[in-house]
């Protein structure tokens, strides 16, 4: 018995190609990570945190929500970033009752130095999109929104 496709081949299915790509594409960003010590998900905290609280306190619903993480993976990540002195949680300054995140200086400087190994890791891999590459950016948007 066959596969009950709709597809003649598997090449004209959207899924599985994004799904090979997004495995190629996160092979490459473990690699080009791997002399910092943090994993893209670090990364990706990291620098959406760093980003996020130049705008002010960020808390890590905020956080977890711009991500687009799972709250209860975000925790254990910033767990194990806070461990490594690359973020704490200050107390936030208008809910005397929460804690806010922020970049230490440390979290800040790898941060920093990682995205730029990031960004070229990202032309490299998605040059071979030449003109299209805007296109594709503007689909995955597309895609992105709820």
């Amino acid at each position: 018995m066959s596969l009950a496709t709709r597809f003649s081949s598997a090449d004209e299915s959207p899924g599985l190609l994004l799904w090979q790509v997004t495995n190629r594409w996160q092979a490459a960003q473990r690699a080009t990570l791997k002399p910092y010590g943090i994993t893209h998900v670090q990364f990706v905290l990291l620098a959406t945190l760093t980003y996020l609280q130049a705008s002010g306190p960020v808390t890590q619903k905020a956080l977890a929500d711009v991500a687009a993480t799972d709250p209860m993976m975000t925790s254990q990540v910033l767990r194990a970033l806070e461990g490594r002195d690359l973020v704490h949680r200050p107390a936030h300054p208008t809910d005397r009752r929460a804690r806010a995140l922020a970049v230490t200086a440390a979290g800040r400087e790898l941060v920093n130095r990682a995205v730029v190994a990031v960004e070229a890791c990202d032309t490299a891999f998605f040059a071979a999109l030449g003109a299209d590459g805007p296109a594709f950016a503007a689909a995955l948007r597309t895609l992105c929104r709820p």
